[in-house]
């Protein structure tokens, strides 16, 4: 089931399928890790709408709400997504 990496509470985890939007937003994203194929997960969220923070390849990341809005995300099968998280 796809849906943007803002619905995700903490604790979750989920893979980008893709990155909605173009131009310097895009490529910021990409820069910073966001490519489809990606496995991270929610660590915690601001309260009132404030940003989340992600982890992905080890490393953590704050995100604005409305970033989180254009990476869409689905979630995997919880043992897959944590022998590939081992692995690294």
């Amino acid at each position: 089931m796809e849906r943007d990496l803002g619905d995700l509470k903490p604790g979750e985890r989920a893979c980008v399928e893709r990155i909605d939007g173009g131009g310097a937003l895009r490529r910021r994203m990409m820069d910073m890790g966001i490519v489809p194929g990606v496995e991270l997960e929610v660590v915690r969220c601001a309260p009132m709408g404030g940003p989340l923070q992600i982890r992905l390849k080890g490393y953590y990341l704050a995100m604005r709400r409305g970033e989180c809005a254009k990476i869409i995300v689905s979630e995997k099968q919880q043992e897959w997504i944590e022998h590939s998280l081992a692995s690294r």
